[in-house]
């Protein structure tokens, strides 16, 4: 199961550090690259389209490249034809908006406005050579009289992080509902802008150390903050609710040997209405013989700890939780990338080193994009892309069913064994 091999859905120019699906216009929205430093290493966002073209395979075409300049998007979030991407110690907002026209080949206009001209390709197959040509390439040879035109407009931008010495954004969120943006940065503050105003409605101090992650139910709108001070924090506006202690499932585990990473509502599986927390634990200090990471499942309402199951020892960089709400996404610091049952946590799919180098962001393929299927046959379908600026599609595919044929003969078989211990006890 580890040595699993999986091809790359695409490769940019530069490092990637985040991926996003906007599942109303059906765009793959993903973004990185070299920062401020000279050398030429482009920074953008990237905009791609994301076809299934077999029966577990996926082609991607790079639809259009918006320049961020000197800056690198570490980190994002998409809702409402809005990217808010966390570019060192701000948040820009850019509008994004993508419509056909009935032409050979859009314009492409100077300013804050970019477009893409030649964009939509036929689908091919989904070779290794063949994705990496559709997605660098740029050839125009195959192309349908539809293009694809997006358009990308700055719109705002706001101080996300204050830290004096090197600010950062770590973390951006829309609310459920899309009536707030937040943040979390390095300097340990929350910030909470009301949107699309982006007028500031609370800034306070949620942790004594970095922000690592951060959350909101979709039920109670409480928050889950997670720092690098061993804490997991939960709020409501800016007032502390309780602080949460994975440890009540594991008190054999020493305090403060383990600190929260990540923390994901989800939907609670198969249960209507139910809801659900997952955070990720991982050691403090690494050791020559290097210990388990955990996941810990908690009920979303009421914020008990259900069930905490190790997740192996490569050291968890980031966690996604599938809009069905039944399965799990990590990925890891050493590159590889697994798929853990929601229920249970247990281990669904598995490869090791399938990156090579940290694994920066992971998102599932929606049940549906632009009102069409994705996920074909398969159980799930996950996205991720690391520093080796692959972006890569992890399926989880269903059991086969067990053929008729062979069940009836299985029965024929069984049959044969009764009857004959039923004649001849003393031989069987």
């Amino acid at each position: 199961m580890g040595k699993k091999k999986v091809l790359d859905l695409y490769r940019a120019p530069f490092p990637l550090y985040t991926v996003k699906v906007d599942a109303t216009t059906g765009l793959v929205i993903t973004a990185g690259g070299g920062g401020p430093s000279k050398t030429g290493i482009k920074n953008a966002v990237h905009f791609l389209d994301v076809q299934m073209v077999g029966k577990n395979q996926y082609s991607s075409s790079l639809l259009h490249s918006h320049d961020t300049d000197t800056r690198a998007t570490i980190n994002m979030a998409v809702g409402d034809g809005v990217i808010a991407a966390g570019q060192d110690g701000t948040c820009s907002l850019m509008r994004f908006k993508l419509c056909l026209q009935k032409e050979e080949n859009a314009t492409h206009r100077d300013g804050n406005t970019l477009e893409l001209s030649n964009a939509r390709r036929r689908s091919g197959k989904a070779g290794k050579g063949n994705l990496e040509n559709r997605s660098t390439t740029g050839d125009e040879s195959d192309t349908r009289n539809e293009t694809v035109q997006i358009t990308v407009t700055n719109i705002a931008e706001v101080l996300s992080d204050l830290n004096p010495h090197d600010p950062l954004q770590k973390v951006v969120r829309f609310s459920p509902d899309m009536n707030f943006l937040l943040t979390g940065g390095t300097d340990g503050y929350i910030r909470v802008w009301e949107f699309p105003s982006l007028e500031k409605k609370f800034d306070f101090k949620a942790h004594e150390k970095e922000i690592e992650d951060l959350d909101m139910s979709t039920i109670s709108k409480q928050l889950v903050t997670v720092g690098r001070d061993f804490v997991c924090n939960v709020w409501s506006d800016n007032q502390l609710v309780t602080s949460l202690n994975w440890l009540e499932t594991t008190p054999q585990i020493a305090e403060k040997t383990y600190r929260y990473m990540a923390c994901r509502f989800g939907n609670g599986e198969d249960e209507k209405d139910a809801i659900r927390l997952y955070t990720v634990q991982i050691p403090h200090k690494r050791d020559k013989k290097p210990p388990p990471c955990y996941i810990t499942k908690w009920d979303g309402k009421i914020l008990l700890p259900m069930l905490t199951s190790p997740c192996g020892t490569e050291v968890i960089s980031c966690l996604a939780v599938s809009d069905s709400g039944r399965f799990l996404g990590l990925g890891t610091v050493t590159g590889s990338v697994a798929v853990h049952i929601a229920f249970s946590l247990q281990k669904l799919y598995y490869v090791h080193e399938s990156h090579g180098i940290v694994v920066t962001d992971v998102v599932f393929l929606p049940n549906l994009m632009k009102g069409q299927n994705i996920k074909g046959n398969n159980k799930a379908a996950m996205l991720s892309v690391a520093v080796d600026s692959r972006c890569q599609v992890h399926t989880v595919t269903k059991e086969r069913p067990i053929p008729p044929w062979l069940f009836f003969c299985g029965l024929i078989i069984v049959g044969m064994l009764l009857i004959l211990q039923y004649l001849f006890p003393v031989l069987l």
